[in-house]
C-alpha cells in the first residue's frame, strides 16, 4: 500500500495464484461471452506485507464505516486489511477465483465466484458458507439495503436474489436474457448491464425490467456504479474508453445526461481508448468521481462541472479496481493485470492509498 498526497488541476472536460488451466478456463469463458516494512519515495510511505497477493486483483471495497479494505482476487483469497494500521486482519480461502465482492455491513460480506458460487463470509467469526450459486460463473454480487439482499448474477444469464435470513436463501431468479457483465443498484432501481444494452429493474417489482435501452456508449460496458447524488442516475465506463452519465426518469435528465471519451491515446497515428476498468464517485453530493483504466491511468472529474479535476501518476499495471472510503477521504487503487490483453504485464498486484 502506498500513500499519496495529491494535488488538483482543473481542466474542461470536452462534451461529447490460481492455476494456469483455471485461468485460461475462466478467461476463455469471460472473453468468449464478452467480445509490514516500509520504504520511503517522493511519494509517501510504501508498505509491503508479509503475504503478497499472487494473482490479479478483481475488486476492492472499502468497509461501511471504518477503513478496513476488502480485496477480492483471482489466487482464491479474499482479505481484510486495517489501512490505518497497514495489517492483515483475516485472509479466507475459496477453491475458485473470486470475481467480485462486497459488504452488507462490518461484519459481514459476500464474494461471487469462478465456479458460480456465491459465498458469505463472518469477518467477526473468520467463516464462511455458501448461500447458492449459478449454473456458470458468477460475474457480480452486491447486497441492497433497500430490500435487505444479496443480488448476483453469472454467465448463466441470471439474476438471483439471496435473502441469508431464510433457510432457503434463494427468493427469486429471472432470466436476464444474456450473460451479465456487471450490476449496480440506486435506491430502489437496480441496473444490469448486457453486452452494450441498459436494464433498469425495480427492485419492487422484478418481473421485468422497466427500461431497456442502448447504452450512449454503442459499445460493451465493462463497468458501472450508481451516482451518489441522484436516487436514478448512474455512469458506465466502456472497452473503448468512454464514460456516460445518465438520470432516466428524472428532471435532471436533458442537463446531466452525457458521454465523452475518458482517456483517450494516441497509438500509431490513430485515436486509442483505454479500457475503463472502474468508476467510483466520493460520498454524498459533490459529483466528484474517479476512472481508472487498463493503461494504469487514475483520473478525477467532476460530473456537475464538467471538468477533469487531475490525473494520479500511471501505474505499471492496469488499474483493475478503484475505492473510496466511507468520507471520501481515502481512494485505493488496484494495479494489478486484468487478464483482459495478451500484452498486459503480469507484474505482483499492489494496492495504492490516496489520501485527500
Amino acid at each position: 500500500v502506498q500513500f499519496h498526497q495529491s494535488t488538483s488541476t482543473i481542466f474542461e472536460i470536452p462534451n461529447a495464484s490460481s492455476s494456469s488451466s483455471t485461468v485460461t478456463f475462466v478467461l476463455a469463458k469471460l472473453q468468449n461471452t464478452f467480445a509490514s516494512r516500509v520504504s520511503r519515495d517522493m511519494s509517501g510511505a510504501l508498505l509491503e506485507f508479509q503475504n503478497p497477493i499472487e494473482d490479479a486483483i478483481s475488486k476492492l471495497k472499502f468497509s461501511p464505516e471504518s477503513n478496513n479494505l476488502l480485496i477480492a482476487s483471482w489466487d482464491s483469497y479474499l482479505r481484510l486489511y486495517n489501512v490505518e494500521s497497514s495489517s492483515l486482519i483475516l485472509q479466507l480461502y475459496s477453491r475458485a477465483a473470486l470475481l467480485d465482492c462486497c459488504f452488507e455491513n462490518e461484519s459481514t460480506s459476500y464474494t461471487s465466484g469462478s465456479d458460480g458460487f456465491i459465498q458469505r463470509y463472518d469477518l467477526n467469526a473468520g467463516t464462511v458458507d455458501r448461500i447458492g450459486g449459478h449454473d456458470d460463473i458468477a460475474t457480480s454480487v452486491l447486497y441492497s439495503h433497500e430490500k435487505g439482499e444479496v443480488i448476483s448474477t453469472g454467465l448463466d444469464k441470471q439474476i438471483k436474489f439471496w435473502d441469508t435470513r431464510l433457510g432457503q436463501s434463494l427468493v427469486l431468479s429471472t432470466d436476464a436474457g444474456a450473460p451479465v457483465r456487471c450490476i449496480t443498484v440506486n435506491g430502489n432501481s437496480l441496473v444490469v448491464c448486457v453486452a452494450a444494452s441498459m436494464h433498469i429493474y425495480d427492485l419492487r417489482s422484478l418481473d421485468r425490467p422497466f427500461q431497456s435501452y442502448e447504452s450512449q456508449v454503442e459499445v460493451p460496458i465493462r463497468c458501472v456504479t450508481s451516482v451518489p447524488f441522484s436516487t436514478a442516475g448512474y455512469a458506465v465506463g466502456s472497452v473503448d474508453g468512454q464514460v456516460a452519465l445518465d438520470f432516466p426518469n428524472t428532471a435532471c435528465s436533458t442537463e446531466m445526461k452525457y458521454t465523452f471519451r475518458c482517456h483517450p491515446k494516441s497509438m500509431k497515428g490513430r485515436l486509442h481508448g483505454a479500457c475503463i476498468n472502474a468508476i467510483e464517485f466520493t460520498p454524498g453530493g459533490s459529483g466528484t468521481f474517479v476512472t481508472g483504466d487498463n493503461e494504469g491511468y487514475v483520473i478525477s472529474w467532476n460530473a456537475k462541472s464538467r471538468r477533469r479535476l487531475f490525473e494520479l501518476p500511471k501505474y505499471s499495471n492496469s488499474v483493475a479496481s478503484l475505492a473510496f472510503n466511507h468520507t471520501g477521504e481515502l481512494l485505493a487503487v488496484a494495479s494489478s493485470h486484468t487478464y483482459q490483453e495478451a500484452s498486459e504485464k503480469e507484474e505482483p498486484p499492489q494496492v495504492f492509498i490516496h489520501k485527500f
